[in-house]
């Protein structure tokens, strides 16, 4: 189970309410290469950047094998589940996509990276369906860059 469902919801007034402020930074998350070689297999990409230690360390600036830039935004959601807060009388919500997106460090394979969660738009769609848009940076534990930005788009559906 999602720890974000074993907080105490908030109201609709109050999630309204949190509309341009940061609702709060996640716990870190590690990316190491057992977690980096289990994505590539699930996605079938096992470019050596992201697979092959040796060779990445030979032949590329990072020094390193890098996560695939879908790992580390793909952990954006158990990082939402520890900040954001559910709404009362949420039924589910939904990804709905992003209108930006953008991969600005790579994360080297041993990095930890956390997020931070500012709410920036909520508003009723239909009676039972909220758009919510919150703006997330990904960062790179010891990093001045963060490994993303992205403006994400996500549906709330009320019961």
């Amino acid at each position: 189970m999602n720890e974000v469902w074993k907080k105490p919801p908030v109201s609709f007034e109050a999630y309204q309410a949190m509309v341009g402020k940061e609702i709060g930074v996640s716990s870190w998350h590690l990316l190491d290469q057992a977690r980096i070689n289990v994505y590539a297999d699930v996605i079938e990409d096992h470019q050596f950047i992201h697979v092959d230690p040796e060779r990445a360390k030979k032949e590329t600036a990072f020094g390193n094998t890098i996560a695939h830039g879908f790992l580390t935004m793909s952990l954006m959601s158990v990082m939402s589940y520890e900040v954001m807060p559910v709404i009362e009388g949420t039924a589910m919500g939904v990804n709905y996509g992003f209108d930006k997106l953008r991969f600005l460090s790579p994360v080297r394979a041993g990095s930890r990276v956390r997020g931070r969660f500012t709410l920036a738009e909520a508003k009723l769609r239909k009676p039972k369906e909220l758009q919510s848009r919150t703006n997330v940076t990904v960062e790179i534990e010891g990093e001045d860059k963060p490994a993303l930005v992205a403006d994400w788009i996500g549906l709330i559906y009320f019961e």
